[in-house]
C-alpha cells in the first residue's frame, strides 16, 4: 500500500521534475541526431558527457530521461531510440530477450549506491543496520519517498534493502511512490516527505537534501548501469557515441557525479 500526496503537490512536483530532467523530444530530432533513452538518475552526468561529445564532434545527441522501466516499455512499443542506458540489469535483460537491443553492443558501464536522505535542515540521524526503525524519523504522518517499488530500479533496490534490514513491513504503508527517482528526490527537497531513498549520485546534485545514511551494499542487488544500441537504430553515429561513453574521454563526467566506473567489457 502506498500513500498519495495531494493532487496539487503531485502536479507541482511532477512538473518540476520534468523540467529538471530536461526531457528531449525525439519528434524534434533531425535524421542524423543520436537519440538516447536514459535512466533519470543519469541526468547530470550524461548531460555533461553529451556536451563534451558535441564539442569534440559537432554531433547532436538528444536524451530522453525517465524511469528505466518506462523507457524499456517505450522501446518495446517502437519508440525511436538509438541507445538505451538502463539503471539496472533486469530491464536491459527484458529488452534483450525481446531482441530490442544488439547484444554485441551491450556493456555494463557504471555502478551506484542507494542512500537515505532528509531535507537539508533536518536534524535526523540514523544507524542503517538490521532492525532499522524509521518510524521515529517519519513522525506521526510523515511519508518515505521512493521510486515505484515494483518497477523502477531505485525503488526496487530500496525495497530490497529495507526487506533485508527487516524494516519494510513497518514502513510499507507509509511509502509515497514516485514515477522515477528524481521525483522521489524532489519530494524530500521540497519538504513534502521527511525521508527518501535515492541514489547517492542524486543526493549529491540536490543541495536541498542531505544524506543521513548509506545502505550496505550487501542489502540489495548490485546497482549496475548497462548500455546498448537498440535493434531498431539505423543511425551509424550511434556506435561512435557508444564508443565515446565507454572511453576515458567520458569518464570524468561520470566520476564527477559519484558514479563508479565498471570495466566496459563486463
Amino acid at each position: 500500500m502506498s500513500v498519495v500526496l495531494s493532487r496539487r503537490s503531485l502536479l507541482s512536483l511532477s512538473i518540476a521534475a520534468a523540467l529538471a530532467a530536461g526531457i528531449a523530444s525525439p519528434a524534434a530530432a533531425k535524421a542524423d541526431d543520436i537519440i538516447v533513452f536514459a535512466a533519470a538518475s543519469l541526468k547530470n552526468a550524461l548531460d555533461d558527457a553529451v556536451n563534451v561529445y558535441r564539442e569534440k564532434t559537432g554531433k547532436t545527441v538528444l536524451v530522453s530521461y525517465a524511469a528505466t522501466s518506462t523507457l524499456a516499455k517505450q522501446i518495446e512499443q517502437a519508440a525511436p531510440a538509438d541507445i538505451f542506458f538502463s539503471a539496472d540489469m533486469d530491464w536491459m535483460d527484458y529488452v534483450e530477450k525481446r531482441r530490442l537491443i544488439r547484444s554485441d553492443t551491450r556493456h555494463t558501464l557504471l555502478g551506484n549506491r542507494i542512500v537515505l536522505i532528509a531535507p537539508k535542515g533536518s536534524s535526523a540521524t540514523v544507524d542503517i543496520a538490521r532492525g532499522l526503525d524509521l518510524a521515529p524519523l517519519l513522525g506521526a504522518d510523515g511519508r518515505l519517498a521512493m521510486a515505484n517499488t515494483d518497477a523502477v530500479p531505485a525503488g526496487r533496490y530500496g525495497k530490497a534493502a529495507l526487506q533485508h534490514l527487516r524494516a519494510w513491513d513497518d514502513v510499507a504503508g507509509r511509502v509515497v511512490q514516485a514515477d522515477n527517482v528524481r521525483t522521489a528526490l524532489a519530494y524530500v527537497a521540497n519538504g513534502e516527505a521527511p525521508l527518501g531513498i535515492v541514489y547517492a549520485t542524486d543526493a549529491a546534485v540536490e543541495p536541498a537534501v542531505r544524506v543521513i545514511g548509506a545502505f550496505p551494499g550487501d542489502s540489495h542487488p548490485p546497482i549496475l548501469y548497462p548500455v546498448a544500441i537498440t535493434t531498431a537504430s539505423t543511425n551509424p553515429a550511434a556506435g561512435a557515441f557508444l564508443d565515446f561513453l565507454l572511453s576515458d574521454a567520458a569518464r570524468p563526467a561520470f566520476e564527477k557525479q559519484g558514479f563508479r566506473l565498471v570495466a566496459p567489457g563486463s
